[in-house]
């Protein structure tokens, strides 16, 4: 499945179980041995208060991840169409919190999803301790750590990318996002996601450069924001600071692997 570009391999473990995660993220994602991916999404069952499904996520490298806003809409997507739920607002637990999709319904297909990636965190110990080096930027945590660096050369992340996901600064590594904003009021942005590298999106990264950019004065609170892979619309609501983001989610193909 794929939401704005950023794809994964997604697997219903309420029905096929992966004994080996992580391994499997790291073979599997591989364009030219594996099936080619930015990492591997398991669907499976709540154990969370509040939660009605889980999600795991493992990057590419198969370090596992702590949130994925493009992956969570997919699943809310694979719940409703594969008929394993049909509420249009679903409580999905994810490392990081549980999240709350709300899903837009036409004729039986989920035409987008939206997803309540609740307060953003703008400092914390573990994740973010600023050492010499660093380029000017915004640490914002939305379930994830992202530094997001207000640039015109956007294209320069996949250079810089690599070295300020590993930067002191970081010490569990960081997302970075590179992003200025275009004369329509729009945010242009590239991503370096942690553990995957150059994705076409990342749903948490639009989610951080959006209120990075407000933190600015550089747009409003309801922005756009425009990847490689697509746009998605961003709302950092005023009342009680929660950050929605709303995008499309698509199947690209059903198939069959052995297990690793």
């Amino acid at each position: 499945m794929q939401g704005v570009g950023n794809d994964y391999i997604y697997v219903n473990t309420l029905l096929n179980k992966v004994s080996d995660p992580s391994e499997a993220a790291r073979l599997w994602s591989s364009p030219h041995t594996g099936i080619g991916s930015d990492g591997l999404v398991l669907i499976g069952a709540a154990t969370e208060s509040g939660a009605d499904f889980s999600m795991r996520i493992f990057n590419a490298d198969g370090s596992e991840a702590t949130m994925c806003g493009n992956a969570s809409r997919c699943v809310g997507k694979y719940l409703y169409e594969r008929g394993l739920t049909d509420r249009t607002e679903i409580g999905l637990q994810t490392l990081s919190d549980v999240k709350k999709l709300r899903l837009q319904v036409e004729n039986g297909t989920v035409e987008s999803v939206s997803v309540d990636m609740l307060v953003p965190r703008l400092a914390d110990d573990k994740l973010f301790c600023p050492a010499p080096g660093l380029p000017d930027g915004t640490f914002v945590w939305v379930g994830n750590p992202h530094y997001v660096i207000f640039t015109d050369d956007v294209d320069g992340v996949e250079d810089d990318g690599p070295l300020l996901e590993c930067h002191p600064s970081f010490p569990q590594r960081s997302n970075i996002e590179f992003a200025y904003v275009l004369p329509d009021g729009r945010i242009r942005m590239r991503v370096w996601e942690r553990g995957s590298g150059v994705t076409r999106a990342c749903g948490t990264g639009a989610c951080a450069t959006a209120v990075a950019a407000v933190l600015k004065g550089l747009v409003g609170r309801q922005t756009e924001v425009v990847m490689d892979g697509g746009t998605l619309s961003i709302d950092w609501h005023e009342a009680d600071n929660h950050v929605w983001q709303t995008g499309p989610a698509e199947f690209v193909f059903d198939g069959e692997i052995d297990d690793v």
